[in-house]
């Protein structure tokens, strides 16, 4: 977080001086902290985690919670009003199809959505733009990326939008269809120490086809 804070690490386990420091930069620098994840917790811990995004000023949080804590993550949710957008990781234990997460929220009220990652979709087989249908009116923000187009399915590496086998501007059609208006969270994960020119690259790309769509 940065020199004056040593080595502490962003999250819920920041001690309240910490958060109201990290609170105060914030603002200083007109930076708001929208969100935080992917959380995984134990029940215990929900608690925790969501005053932290209180604090935080936070409009969600992204995660995975465990099936069986639906109960609790729902309650907190409305105590704070923290929205919770549930991720999908590539695996058959996570909320990798959003039909699994459907059964999971129906009912539960306008709190709970999805934080829909294209690329895990298409790496657990399914294609990205007919799950962001499934998903219309329950997505609060996107893990966007495109993925490359070979290599084993369920590691494909990220690449700049455009250069990739996801149909990025299907899925943005499909958003601007469902009048979308959460966040996109750019993922490049290929290269961790230098990823800056191809997030650019990336960003260029969508406002190329945002003008084109609109």
């Amino acid at each position: 977080m940065g020199s004056s804070f040593g080595n502490i690490v962003f999250g819920y386990d920041l001690s309240m001086k910490d958060q109201e420091r990290l609170g105060f930069l914030a603002a200083s620098k007109g930076v708001k902290i929208i969100s935080s994840g992917v959380w995984t917790a134990q029940r215990e811990e929900w608690d925790s985690m969501f005053s932290f995004a209180k604090n935080m000023g936070m409009e969600f949080i992204s995660a995975e919670p465990n099936r069986e804590d639906w109960d609790v993550v729902e309650e907190l949710a409305k105590k704070y009003n923290i929205k919770v957008a549930v991720h999908n990781h590539p695996s058959e234990n996570s909320y990798w199809n959003p039909e699994i997460l459907h059964g999971c929220i129906e009912g539960k009220g306008n709190l709970l959505g999805a934080c829909a990652d294209v690329g895990h979709y298409k790496r657990m087989g399914l294609d990205p733009t007919d799950c962001l249908k499934t998903l219309d009116g329950k997505i609060f923000s996107l893990h966007f990326k495109d993925i490359a187009p070979t290599g084993d399915e369920q590691t494909l590496e990220d690449v700049v939008w455009g250069q990739g086998i996801l149909n990025v501007k299907g899925m943005m059609e499909e958003l601007e269809r469902q009048n979308f208006k959460g966040y996109f969270t750019i993922e490049y994960e290929a290269d961790w120490e230098n990823n800056v020119p191809q997030i650019r690259r990336s960003v260029e790309y969508f406002n190329k086809i945002t003008e084109e769509i609109l």
